[in-house]
């Protein structure tokens, strides 16, 4: 049995799209997945093209992607009309040209992605490769490196093995036999102690007198819960990474931790998916005032700071939470 899926159909047609006149760029909305399927697209285009530059959309504000970038030296610029201009030919991967607006002024010779395609999707593409059952387009990449016979780079290894181990969430989401075999195969030529590094990387240093603060103002709350307020916030991810911490704690069910975010509130759900539904928390006690509800484990709520009543966004928060009954997390069925 083969290692990986056999592409004898599909290169040939990927293949043919890579001249040596062509400038290519590749476009993403960057995260590990994203980079490290990008970084392995550059690899295969490589000595095939003439250039081949990736892009991004979104601002890169995650402490662990800031890390992945810098420490597996991953050559990134921002997408804009004018860098647009400069190539003729355009990639996509983990993504499609539908997902966010800054995709739609442009037509993608190449878009290989592992997310569902969407029924009645109007866009084309010369090459297009979506495959929902995958757990990581790192997996789709590392199998299209291995049928071409590229073997990656210590970097680029460790980048294919995190894109999957963020993505599956470490296989605790869905995934299929590929996404193992896939992190086995790279986890022979990836360097672990750098993959490590960049994992634990989840907070920026200027983000721990803010959570040394946000600590010793957890108030407790109802049904072993508590709740802190951080104030104005640079990133939302402080107020998720203070939440999950809070689950560390023994006797801690649940926490909501909210800030202010470019001018919004910002509240952050996190339970122990034995006790309340954070989904369910969420769309009850905020889902009035703006986008609010998440899954059993994790939610977010979002609303103006004009849409509550006149008086601090941590008061507001405690007693709509304690005003909530919430509702019990559903108790998983047993298999047969």
């Amino acid at each position: 049995m083969s290692l990986f899926r056999k592409l004898d159909l599909e290169l040939p047609n990927l293949l043919r799209l890579f001249k040596h006149c062509d400038k290519w760029l590749i476009v993403i909305n960057a995260d590990p997945d994203a980079l490290a399927s990008a970084m392995a697209l550059r690899r295969i285009m490589s000595h095939r093209v003439d250039e081949a530059v990736i892009a991004h959309v979104n601002e890169v504000r995650r402490p662990d992607n800031r890390a992945m970038i810098r420490r597996l030296r991953i050559p990134l610029t921002r997408l804009t009309p004018t860098l647009a201009a400069g190539f003729n030919r355009l990639a996509m991967v983990d993504s499609q040209p539908h997902h966010h607006p800054e995709f739609a002024p442009y037509h993608f010779s190449v878009v290989i992605d592992h997310h569902p395609l969407e029924e009645n999707a109007s866009w084309r593409a010369d090459y297009r490769d979506i495959r929902p059952g995958y757990g990581a387009v790192s997996t789709m990449m590392t199998e299209y490196l291995h049928n071409l016979k590229v073997r990656p780079g210590m970097l680029l290894a460790t980048a294919l093995l995190y894109g999957i181990k963020t993505d599956t969430k470490s296989f605790e989401r869905p995934f299929i036999d590929a996404d193992i075999r896939a992190f086995r195969h790279l986890a022979a030529k990836a360097n672990m102690l750098l993959l490590s590094k960049i994992a634990r990387v989840e907070m920026d240093k200027a983000w721990l007198p803010v959570i040394a603060a946000a600590l010793g103002r957890l108030s407790p709350l109802s049904r072993r819960g508590y709740a802190a307020h951080l104030g104005e916030v640079d990133s939302p991810d402080i107020l998720v990474i203070l939440a999950d911490f809070c689950l560390h704690v023994d006797a801690v069910s649940w926490a909501v931790i909210s800030g202010v975010w470019q001018g919004r509130a910002v509240v952050v759900f996190r339970g122990d998916g034995l006790s309340l539904d954070m989904g369910v928390l969420a769309k009850e006690s905020f889902g009035a005032l703006g986008p609010a509800g998440g899954h059993a484990t994790m939610a977010r709520a979002e609303f103006d700071l004009n849409a509550m009543p006149r008086r601090s966004l941590e008061d507001f928060v405690c007693e709509r939470l304690e005003a909530c009954p919430g509702k019990p997390v559903r108790p998983q069925k047993r298999p047969r």
